[in-house]
């Protein structure tokens, strides 16, 4: 097995850099579309309470569906290719930004919105120097969950031509090839341990506070 592991990294080498690349462009890129979309949604529900929740319903709903089902789902209405699967991943990685941004938001503790009402901040200072600073690790928590996510389910957009690593998993499966699964499964498995690992340095970082 090892001897069929090594033989492909010396014969494929740069095309499984290729499919690394892809994998983390696709994921990088669906994860920062989806922290514009769901950070203010977050906002806007905890600014208008009406919204909430229908929004985070409607999201809530999403992250339940399974998703392959979602990749597939974008097939008939925007083909295949990395635009539809970019689409699908936004989707699944909106629900936990918007619910923990949105929780964080609104369980800063009354005293403090009091005590800085008594010091003479306006409403937008609050929001910036009170709200949004202390819900900043919920909003980290939502932001790792997506991230972790969304590499796992990159993994299935391969099978809507979107490319990844994928690609290396499914010739796998289609070969009967162990050493190709094991290639495939244990990159995701690090890449996704790696991105949790870089965004628990950058909450330390971020909030010292905690």
């Amino acid at each position: 097995m090892y001897e069929q592991i090594a033989a492909y990294f010396k014969t494929s080498g740069d095309r499984f850099l290729d499919m690394l690349t892809e994998h983390v462009q696709i994921s990088a890129g669906a994860l920062l579309i989806a922290v514009f979309i769901a950070v203010p949604a977050g906002f806007l529900c905890v600014r208008f309470q009406r919204a909430q929740k229908p929004v985070t319903l409607f999201f809530g709903v999403l992250r339940i569906i399974p998703s392959l089902a979602v990749l597939l789902f974008m097939l008939p209405v925007m083909g295949t290719g990395r635009v539809p699967a970019t689409v699908a991943l936004v989707l699944l990685a909106v629900p936990p930004i918007l619910t923990n941004t949105a929780a964080g938001l609104s369980g800063t503790a009354p005293f403090l919105l009091e005590t800085a009402e008594g010091l003479g901040m306006k409403p937008g200072q609050i929001w910036t120097r009170v709200r949004f600073p202390l819900a900043l690790p919920l909003v980290f928590t939502g932001i790792k969950t997506a991230a972790v996510e969304i590499i796992a389910s990159a993994t299935l957009a391969a099978r809507i031509g979107a490319g990844g690593l994928g690609d290396v998993i499914f010739a796998g499966i289609g070969l009967l090839r162990t050493d190709l699964l094991l290639v495939g499964g244990v990159s995701v498995a690090v890449l996704s341990l790696s991105t949790g690992f870089f965004f628990g340095i950058l909450e330390k970082i971020m909030v010292k506070y905690k």
